[in-house]
């Protein structure tokens, strides 16, 4: 397929996620397989026109005047890939596959001078405009720059595992695709995003993945679980494990002594942990199932409680945009009382001198500084204990200039880290 073509297929695709309100990825993934023709390459290349839509989805509606899926990847085509409207209405004629011609209208948005014109200031940042004061509360006067981060393509990033590997030997197995070592994460290594139909790298059919040299997770990811501050032979309570990326990061840092206990709500979420624990080599995790009484035990006894909390998702946004689109006021409050709760909780299990570490992928300050706040009024054994303070004992590099480091957190986001959004806290436990 050509460009046309693609055009064509990303608008089919957006449609229908518009008009049956389905998630981006399961309509592009039923797009592929009403069209099994289309090669690797088309597939992807869909898939970025799609993405990249929805990234900026405000301010190219601001600049082509409507909404529909057509306007939005005209606009990617020509705003974001470089694609001349004239160049590319030429093929849209030739090629049997493509969409209709660029109108007169569209060809006078696509040529405007400044197609930003009169664009509110939500829609320069590509957010709801609901979520415009609480991203400037985050972020102050750069909250506009911040959000726009939020727009770009993400990176891959690598998480050595050093319990099989090191840098220097993924770096080596990997350089086809070109692997650069973090300057901030020491086990991180990057693959930067491309642009137009660049393909992400499949590192997971890698003999290294296979044999667990490394796994797929976001350097912002890797550092708030070093800043969990977890070393050999503590007790630590991963009480939101999920699929167990930080479990991971959390038993390699510990060298695999001591003991982890990874527990989560979902069974679903909780299921792939144990063949990633058996790749990877972590054979200090103890995998807890949902069942009533499951941590009684651990009560009063942990080093360590890590909390990667259910949260709005919004430091994910370069990466789910759809989800930026359908977040709603209802969504973030029920996830704050679920935040609320599950703190209240989760302090219980952390000993005397212990810290709970409070992680969510939000920037959002309801989400992150304000429940912190709100825990440490009703927790007087608490304290919070700055992470720029530590951060050079746990991280192993530096601080990164311009991070937004507060009382009750630190956060870090594309723009200061190049990472996603991710908020932590560490909050230590007072001995009586």
């Amino acid at each position: 397929m050509q460009l046309p073509g693609r055009i064509a297929a990303a608008i089919e695709v957006l449609d229908d996620v518009a008009t049956r309100h389905r998630p981006v990825a399961l309509a592009l993934k039923d797009w592929g397989v009403r069209h099994r023709f289309a090669g690797s390459g088309d597939r992807a290349a869909i898939g970025n026109l799609v993405y990249d839509a929805l990234r900026k989805r405000a301010s190219h509606a601001h600049a082509m005047g409507a909404y529909t899926p057509r306007a939005l990847v005209l606009a990617v085509a020509v705003f974001d890939w470089g694609s001349d409207p004239a160049t590319l209405n030429a093929g849209f004629a030739a090629d049997k596959f493509g969409p209709d011609a660029i109108s007169d209208a569209e060809m006078a948005r696509l040529t405007a001078e400044d197609p930003l014109k009169g664009a509110a200031d939500h829609v320069r940042a590509d957010v709801p405009e609901w979520l415009a004061p609480s991203l400037q509360a985050a972020f102050g006067d750069r909250w506009i720059e911040e959000a726009r981060a939020l727009t770009e393509r993400p990176p891959l990033d690598l998480r050595v595992n050093r319990l099989k590997a090191d840098p220097e030997r993924v770096t080596k197995a990997l350089k086809r695709f070109e692997p650069q070592a973090s300057a901030i994460a020491p086990m991180a290594l990057r693959m930067a995003a491309g642009s137009g139909n660049a393909r992400t790298p499949n590192v997971q059919s890698d003999e290294g993945y296979l044999k667990g040299w490394f796994e797929i997770q976001d350097q912002g990811s890797q550092l708030v679980a070093a800043l969990a501050g977890a070393v050999p032979g503590q007790q630590v309570l991963d009480l939101c494990a999920g699929a167990g990326g930080k479990t991971l990061a959390l038993a390699a840092a510990m060298q695999n002594k001591g003991q982890i206990f990874a527990y989560d709500t979902d069974r679903s979420r909780l299921a792939p942990i144990y063949d990633r624990l058996k790749r990877n080599g972590a054979r200090n995790v103890q995998v807890r199932a949902p069942e009533p009484g499951a941590l009684d035990d651990l009560v009063g006894k942990m080093d360590r409680v890590v909390v990667d909390a259910p949260c709005t998702g919004t430091g994910t946004w370069r990466r789910r945009p759809d989800t930026k689109w359908r977040l709603t006021a209802d969504q973030l409050a029920a996830r704050q009382a679920e935040q609320a709760e599950i703190l209240a909780g989760a302090a219980d299990y952390v000993k005397p001198g212990g810290q709970l570490v409070y992680i969510t992928c939000s920037v959002l300050p309801e989400e992150n500084s304000a429940q912190i706040a709100a825990f440490l009024a009703a927790r007087q054994d608490f304290s919070a204990v700055p992470a720029s303070g530590v951060w050079f004992d746990r991280v192993g590099r530096e601080a990164p200039e311009g991070l937004y480091d507060g009382p009750d957190g630190v956060m870090l986001t594309p723009a200061t880290t190049g990472s996603d959004g991710f908020f932590v806290a560490i909050l230590a436990r007072r001995v009586a």
